[in-house]
């Protein structure tokens, strides 16, 4: 008789990065207010928590970053991927799609990799306030304006470690 698969939780993790300042300003920069302003985002699954920044894929303890404890944790269900076939996964995310020099701000950050592996190990997207932000920020004509400025900032939350295949995790 077969055992049944084991479900492991799936959390999103949400910090912003202005602590409020973006969601202040937004109005008067951008013309509306924006939910998910200055969003950074992360996985939490098999016990660790798992990021994307200029400096790759990184893991550490939920909440081990510098940043501290999220602002919002979103329960993104439950997965039956194990935690063998999550790291081989994300091994070779991090050799293609997710490496440290394809990091930008607007279009391949760490909510485009929160979302990617949230997708992976549940089906389900992370919020769309999140994913759809840098567009509404490119489309307006302050975001316009600063987009060479905004497109040269490199994000890595300190605190984790890159993650590696090899780096004691089995």
């Amino acid at each position: 008789m077969e055992e049944p698969l084991a479900l492991h939780p799936v959390k999103l993790y949400v910090y912003d990065l202005s602590k409020g300042m973006a969601r202040r300003l937004s109005p008067l920069m951008l013309g509306k207010s924006t939910a998910g302003a200055a969003a950074h985002t992360s996985i939490i699954v098999h016990k660790d928590e798992f990021f994307y920044g200029s400096g790759g894929i990184s893991s550490c303890a939920p909440g081990g970053t510098l940043l501290g404890p999220p602002d919002t944790v979103v329960d993104l269900g439950n997965t039956e991927v194990t935690e063998e076939i999550f790291l081989e996964y994300l091994s070779s995310l991090g050799e293609s799609a997710f490496r440290g020099e394809f990091y930008n701000l607007f279009e391949h950050n760490c909510n485009t990799f929160s979302n990617e592996v949230a997708q992976f190990l549940t089906g389900k997207k992370i919020p769309s306030y999140i994913t759809d932000l840098p567009s509404e920020v490119l489309a307006t004509p302050f975001g316009q304006a600063l987009r060479p400025l905004l497109d040269s900032i490199q994000i890595q939350p300190p605190g984790g470690s890159t993650f590696s295949r090899h780096n004691g995790q089995s």
